[in-house]
């Protein structure tokens, strides 16, 4: 398992050990992943920009969980070399942690990695995932703790959510369990909500206002450099929101209720699982 301390990683690490599974889970510091990670995990160390410690996690594995680091925008310096190596080794399937539109755009990172999956020979699967919830209590957590605000320059465009719970429990089924061969699982909930319809449940849930931030693109550069995001994902989120401006990030697929034979986690359900992530500290939690 590549990325196992990770938003999604995390839950799959807990998943394959509930089925009883023999993992590896890789990472660049394998002792401070043994103490974040469940019990009975075992750590391997892994780092994408070190050949040298390819192989040996490798060794004797049937399949590989890969997730693309988000500071690698050129798939060739480094994943695509893995896979290979994968391949090499082995390895008898791949579960790849892609996302919406990498079927229809050539230009995300993640599609090179998924043509190069297609021609490499191993049984692949690829899990195309929405827009995280989970960044609504990581990227937007502080500005909706303290400001109560979600500022994203999307208007009034729909996005397409998912729990990454639920993209984790697919993640598992398909590293476990055959009939996911070749397949691209699109990951979805079953709404795609605006930002203000997201407002709407953060304030019904956590009793106080939140509203929708609507900056114009330079407003919200300007603003997130000044908070101290680093200019990369300033980028990187500019074009997330600037894609469901245009109504384009709304798409909706019903693949992971079909997989999970249950209904998607929605946004509702999310927001009273993580409520305490948005109170302000001191705040009566009963």
């Amino acid at each position: 398992m590549t990325a196992a301390t990770g938003t999604v990683g995390r839950d799959v690490v807990e998943g394959l050990l509930a089925a009883g599974a023999d993992l590896r889970a890789a990472s660049r510091d394998p002792q401070r992943a043994a103490a974040s990670l469940p019990a009975g995990a075992r750590t391997v160390r892994f780092d994408l920009a070190d050949r040298g410690t390819w192989q040996p996690p490798l060794e004797g594995v049937r399949a590989v969980f890969l997730v693309r680091p988000p500071e690698q925008a050129r798939a060739r310096q480094g994943l695509l070399p893995f896979v290979d190596a994968v391949v090499a080794a082995g390895v008898q399937r791949v579960v790849f942690l892609s996302v919406q539109g990498a079927g229809r755009n050539r230009l995300l990172p993640h599609r090179a990695v998924e043509d190069h999956l297609r021609r490499s020979g191993t049984a692949w699967t690829f899990l195309r995932a929405g827009y995280f919830l989970q960044n609504l209590v990581t990227v937007h957590r502080a500005e909706i703790r303290d400001r109560g605000e979600i500022f994203v320059p999307a208007g009034s465009g729909r996005t397409a959510f998912v729990d990454t719970r639920d993209v984790a429990e697919v993640a598992v089924r398909a590293l476990t369990q055959p009939g996911h061969e070749r397949r691209a699982h699109e990951l979805t909930g079953s709404e795609a909500p605006t930002y203000d319809d997201v407002a709407a449940v953060l304030t019904e849930v956590l009793g106080r206002p939140v509203r929708c931030a609507r900056p114009g693109p330079v407003e919200y550069v300007r603003e997130q450099l000044r908070r101290g995001m680093p200019p990369p994902l300033v980028l990187v989120t500019l074009v997330l929101y600037t894609t469901a401006r245009l109504g384009l990030a709304g798409h909706l697929s019903d693949d992971l209720a079909r997989v999970l034979g249950r209904p998607p986690r929605t946004v509702r359900d999310f927001v009273r699982d993580h409520a305490d992530a948005w109170r302000p500290a001191g705040r009566d939690r009963s």
